[in-house]
């Protein structure tokens, strides 16, 4: 029995009505409609796709768009990313399409290799720290991939290095979020209150994080963690272990996922916030947490360079090292100046990364796309 295709996610009135865009301008010709095609089943774990906010803001403003797959099976999605394709061609104009590394890419190449055949231009977007890898690999399927779109995105100058070497009209859109909902406090004298947000996987890290807390004891007898985020691997059940081996299971709180829209006050609990990862492009969390003020202290592995200013925004250590990290946390609990100005600039740099900056751009984007399609038709 087959699945029917996600209902579009728009507002109220005809997608070939006119309407002001959040640019605050009155666009001369109805917006396209758009299908965003990926892997939609974070919600329900306790995340989001990027893709899905950005469908949610376009709707906002007017714009008709269509998502798939929400599929939770992970057999059926490519399934049901063909028969939306197919069967809603009259539906949309253009598509967006997210890429990742793994099966992922796989279902990219198929969804591309379809929107080909029924004649939709179509944006890849380029997402995650492990494509750099996949592409050095398989450089013939990353190239043919990234070439044969219409356009192409990345959302960190990590990613966009990679896109232009095959495609230099690449354009930089970064992952965005709402400034004003992140409350913000100067952490000048922050207390040893960490919190790690982010999905429970191996490529992440999670383990690195109690491992750090346990090294601060001594010098921080008061350190508590909070770990939040969905169980994607079984890692939540070795952060549990590793917790309990170095005595502070009573230190680590684990709440499991929170929704979207109480991130910003679990993050704002914190003062410092950790990011374990040993794979990684231009996370949200990690934004998110600048927005709030926090005090970051990251891995410098992946895009995390290309995102944080060591010594100015955030402190970078090397990955899988707790006791660097350990040091580098000490350093801020203990440094009035270098708390402050992490604090200050981390949350100067988030606003550079809002909706109101970002959104105008892709609906410039997309509605060229659609004008081309027209004029080429």
């Amino acid at each position: 029995m087959l699945h029917p295709a996600t209902p579009p996610v728009t507002a109220p009135l005809s997608a070939h009505v006119p309407t002001a865009g959040r640019s605050g301008r009155t666009p001369d010709f109805p917006p396209p409609r758009v299908l965003f095609v990926g892997s939609f089943v974070r919600a329900a774990l306790g995340s989001r796709a990027i893709s899905e906010d950005l469908a949610e803001h376009l709707a906002a403003s007017g714009w008709s768009t269509t998502l798939t797959s929400r599929s939770s099976a992970r057999w059926w999605r490519p399934v049901d990313m063909a028969f939306t394709i197919a069967r809603a061609r009259n539906r949309y104009d253009v598509a967006v399409v997210d890429v990742y590394s793994g099966a992922a890419f796989r279902w990219a190449e198929m969804t591309a290799r379809l929107l080909r055949g029924v004649g939709k231009p179509y944006v890849t977007t380029l997402h995650g720290g492990s494509l750099p890898v996949l592409a050095a690999r398989e450089p013939r399927r990353f190239r043919r991939l990234v070439a044969r779109a219409a356009a192409v995105t990345a959302p960190s100058r990590y990613l966009l290095e990679l896109a232009t070497r095959v495609r230099p009209d690449a354009t930089l859109l970064p992952n965005p979020i709402e400034p004003s909902a992140y409350p913000f406090r100067l952490r000048s004298s922050p207390s040893p209150r960490l919190v790690w947000l982010r999905a429970f996987h191996e490529q992440y890290n999670p383990t690195l994080a109690p491992r750090v807390a346990a090294a601060l004891v001594e010098r921080h007898p008061d350190i508590a963690l909070t770990m939040i985020g969905p169980d994607k691997d079984g890692s939540e059940q070795r952060v549990r272990a590793v917790a309990a081996r170095l005595g502070v299971a009573h230190r680590v709180a684990l709440p499991g996922s929170v929704d979207k829209h109480d991130v910003p006050r679990a993050i704002a609990a914190g003062d410092v916030f950790l990011n374990t990862t040993n794979v990684d492009n231009s996370p949200v969390s990690v934004i998110e947490a600048m927005a709030c003020g926090l005090c970051v202290v990251s891995t410098n592995v992946g895009g995390i360079p290309f995102l944080l200013e060591h010594e100015t925004d955030a402190l970078l250590v090397p990955p899988n090292d707790p006791r660097a990290m350990a040091d580098a946390v000490h350093r801020v609990l203990t440094d009035a100046a270098l708390a402050g100005r992490l604090s200050a600039n981390a949350r100067a740099k988030a606003e550079r990364f809002g909706w109101a900056e970002v959104l105008p751009r892709w609906e410039q984007l997309l509605r060229r796309l659609a004008t081309e399609r027209v004029a080429h038709a």
